[in-house]
C-alpha cells in the first residue's frame, strides 16, 4: 500500500499576534486543496486549541513540543496527556532547535517520544546532521544515532504512530536546501536502517518527509523522490505558498 503523503507545517515561535494568526487560517481555510495528502500545522501552544477549533477538518493541529510526564512540577511544558484531552493528535518531537539551543539529547527525545506514544499521540520524529558533518561525510551515522536511541524504547508496533522528518541542520531557514538527490539518498538510508534496526515492514510503511528550506520553487522536484514522502515546512508555512506545497504532488 503506498504511503500517504504528508505535508506538516511548523509555525515555530510565529505568528507574533492572533490576527496574524488569523490570516494564515483563512489562507488554508478557504485554499483548494489535495484531498490525498495529510495535512498538519502545528502553531505556539498558545493557539493549539484556538486554532484546532477554527480551521477546516482536512487539516489537523500538532503541538511543536511536549514533556515526557503526563503532570507535575515541570514550570512551561505541556504534557501528553493535556494535549490527549484537548484532541490534539500530533506532537513534533527532536527538532534540531531543541536538540541545539535546548541541549535535548537524543535519549530525551526518545523518552519523550515513548511517552508521547503511550498517550496515544502520534509523532513527527526530527533527525538531522549539521554542515560540518555533512561535510565530513557523517551524515548517515548522526542520524543512525539519533534513530537507535528511539529503536532502544520502543516496539516494532509504536511505530505506525512516528513519522520520520529528516531535516539536515545546515538547511533549516538558510535558503540552502539539500538537493533531490541528497534528500533521496538520506532517505532511503533512513528506510535501510529501519529495516535493519525494526523492521522490513516498519521500513516500508513509515513515512520519510524532508524539511529544510521547502518552498513552493523547490518542492515539486523534491516530491518525485522515491523516498521523500512528504515535508516538514518552517517559513514557508506562514505565508500563501504553503499551499503550493501542499499540492507539490497534484499534477
Amino acid at each position: 500500500m503506498p504511503r500517504q503523503f504528508f505535508v506538516g507545517g511548523n509555525f515555530k515561535m510565529n505568528p507574533v499576534s492572533r490576527g496574524q494568526k488569523e490570516s494564515i487560517i483563512s489562507v488554508l481555510n478557504s485554499a483548494d486543496l489535495d484531498s490525498t495528502t495529510e495535512i498538519v500545522i502545528a502553531p505556539p501552544s498558545l493557539y493549539l486549541i484556538p486554532l484546532k477549533d477554527t480551521v477546516r477538518s482536512e487539516l489537523q493541529v500538532s503541538a511543536q513540543n511536549c514533556y515526557y510526564k503526563d503532570s507535575g512540577a515541570f514550570t512551561g511544558e505541556i504534557s501528553p496527556a493535556q494535549l490527549v484531552d484537548a484532541n490534539i493528535p500530533y506532537v513534533i518531537l527532536g527538532h534540531s532547535e531543541r536538540r541545539t539551543l535546548f541541549h535535548e539529547t537524543s535519549e530525551f527525545v526518545a523518552q519523550k517520544t515513548k511517552a508521547a506514544l503511550n498517550a496515544t499521540l502520534k509523532v513527527i520524529l526530527c533527525v538531522g546532521e549539521t554542515l560540518p558533518e555533512r561535510e565530513t561525510g557523517q551524515t548517515a551515522a548522526v542520524v543512525q544515532k539519533q534513530l537507535q536511541a528511539v529503536v532502544d524504547v520502543l516496539q516494532e508496533s509504536d511505530w505506525s504512530g512516528v513519522v520520520i522528518a529528516y531535516e539536515p541542520v545546515w538547511a533549516i531557514g538558510t535558503g540552502k536546501v539539500a538537493t533531490s538527490a541528497q534528500a533521496q539518498e538520506a532517505h532511503l538510508d533512513i528506510r535501510a536502517f529501519l529495516s535493519h534496526a525494526v523492521s522490513p515492514a516498519v521500513a516500508e510503511n513509515t513515512r520519510i518527509i524532508y524539511g529544510g528550506s521547502v518552498t513552493a520553487a523547490n518542492c515539486k522536484e523534491l516530491s518525485t523522490q522515491l523516498d521523500v514522502d512528504g515535508f516538514l515546512v518552517g517559513g514557508a508555512s506562514l505565508k500563501p505558498e504553503f499551499v503550493n506545497i501542499i499540492n507539490a504532488r497534484r499534477n
